[in-house]
């Protein structure tokens, strides 16, 4: 019976010390691996205002009509609240009636990523900044021509520079 032990009490130290690691951050906005300017949250936290924190690092949604740049008209660029890299212009923004700001098209379709979101009991496409893998908002198919996309964005995900 002893002989068990010396061979079980092993396997048995090693499988407890697996399943206590924390969770991996695979594909999160801190894996370095998948996006290149990825930063820890403290990092994040430190420079963001906690409304941006919320959206980019949360994952969050601000209320619809009750945020930024929903109803902005003005001509300019929409870039990341984190980085400062341009996303969208005012070119492709359209009034999509949900109370979020929405673009037909980003600048520079390799500003950002589309990744899979399975959060809220839903299947969606999440739009997050291709280096830093942080959270923008969500992408649908059924936007106006030509591209037929809806960038559903979250206003505090972004900063506005008027056009000069």
């Amino acid at each position: 019976m002893k002989r068990i032990y010396f061979f079980v009490l092993p396997f048995l130290i090693i499988a407890l010390n697996a399943c206590s690691q924390s969770p991996t951050k695979q594909g999160s906005s801190e894996d370095t691996s998948v996006y290149p300017e990825a930063k820890p949250n403290s990092y994040w936290k430190k420079i963001l205002t906690p409304d941006a924190y919320e959206i980019l690092v949360n994952k969050g949604t601000e209320t619809p009509y009750k945020n930024p740049y929903w109803d902005n008209h003005s001509k300019g660029i929409y870039v990341s609240a984190a980085t400062g890299k341009p996303i969208f212009s005012s070119d492709t923004k359209f009034d999509s009636g949900t109370g979020w700001p929405s673009f037909y098209a980003p600048i520079d379709p390799k500003a950002i990523r589309i990744v899979s979101d399975h959060s809220d009991g839903m299947v969606r496409d999440e739009v997050v900044e291709a280096s830093t893998g942080l959270h923008l908002g969500h992408v649908f198919d059924d936007g106006p021509p030509p591209t037929g996309k809806r960038y559903c964005m979250d206003s505090y995900a972004f900063k506005f520079i008027p056009a000069k």
